[in-house]
């Protein structure tokens, strides 16, 4: 397992889109990159068997969905649910026997951003993956088949709460530290499992990105529960985009924001590790930010 941050996560995209041999399985939010288009329809060219899911409530998305159309890329919209003011928010690619999961879009400027992905050879995992990806194609074909919840180390949000029981769990567990950054937070049990485990005496740090003003709420409650809050320092046009918690060794990640949507009404994936490189490489770049931020 590899844990990649911000730019660098295009790298990986690239490389597992340009070497797969069988099989690209892709599902994304935001998908308004050019190159990877083109790449997608090379890899088709070439006889690879491509199929691409995306939210049609995104204008790249959309345009990037009649692209590929054009390359004879099998793309299908998710059916979101417009009642329940639902998205599918997943980002997840399947290159053969390996998969990447996490927060990154892949629109015109999410370089810019700051950001996590897992890469995963885990054979369990990955056929995992693959399954809820078939799941959301029969989906967005019009034969809705959703697979029953499970306790693992993928979970997924609509169907199920299989993400709030992940890191409600991974939170409960927790006796050294949690430490999290966070894009959206306004989740209100998160918010109050945060400060109970500050209570029993965990190291409880985070750090949330300024332009989200409904994490200004979370952030009175947080520090008035007497846990670390800081801003991450973001130039203009960028954002700390992550959704991620460490609890002492486990790591979780995806695309989830702690929100009443992302742990309920969206189509959300994430995934958690206790790879010890994953670990320390979410720790290094943690300390840092946290230096870095202000309180």
């Amino acid at each position: 397992m590899r844990l990649w941050q911000d730019a660098s996560i295009f790298g990986l995209v690239a490389r597992m889109i340009t070497s797969a041999h069988h099989q690209l399985l892709v599902e994304v939010y935001e998908l308004g990159r050019a190159d990877i288009v083109q790449d997608l329809g090379a890899a088709t060219g070439r006889g690879v068997d491509v199929r691409v899911i995306t939210d049609p409530s995104v204008n790249p998305s959309r345009v990037s969905a009649a692209r590929l159309d054009t390359l004879r890329v099998p793309e299908r919209a998710y059916p979101i649910d417009d009642a329940r003011h639902q998205i599918d928010h997943v980002k997840l690619l399947i290159a053969d026997s390996e998969a990447a999961v996490g927060g990154m879009n892949w629109g015109k400027h999410s370089d810019r951003n700051h950001d996590f992905v897992l890469e995963t050879r885990i054979p369990a995992e990955v056929e995992r993956l693959v399954r809820i990806f078939e799941q959301d194609w029969s989906l967005a074909g019009g034969h809705p088949a959703p697979l029953p919840a499970m306790v693992g180390d993928v979970a997924q949000t609509a169907p199920g709460q299989e993400i709030r029981d992940m890191i409600e769990a991974a939170m409960t567990r927790a006796k050294r530290r949690v430490l999290v950054e966070m894009y959206t937070l306004t989740d209100p049990a998160v918010i109050a499992e945060l400060v109970a485990a500050h209570r029993r005496g965990v190291d409880v740090r985070v750090v949330l990105d300024p332009n989200q003003v409904y994490n200004l709420h979370a952030s009175t409650v947080l520090g008035e529960g007497g846990v670390g809050v800081r801003w991450y320092p973001v130039p203009r046009g960028v954002l700390l985009h992550a959704k991620v918690g460490l609890f002492d060794g486990v790591l979780v990640l995806g695309s989830a924001n702690w929100t009443l949507s992302g742990l309920g009404a969206n189509h959300e994936l994430d995934i958690e590790t206790e790879d010890g490189a994953a670990v320390a490489a979410y720790v290094a770049r943690f300390d840092s930010d946290w230096s870095r931020s202000n309180a």
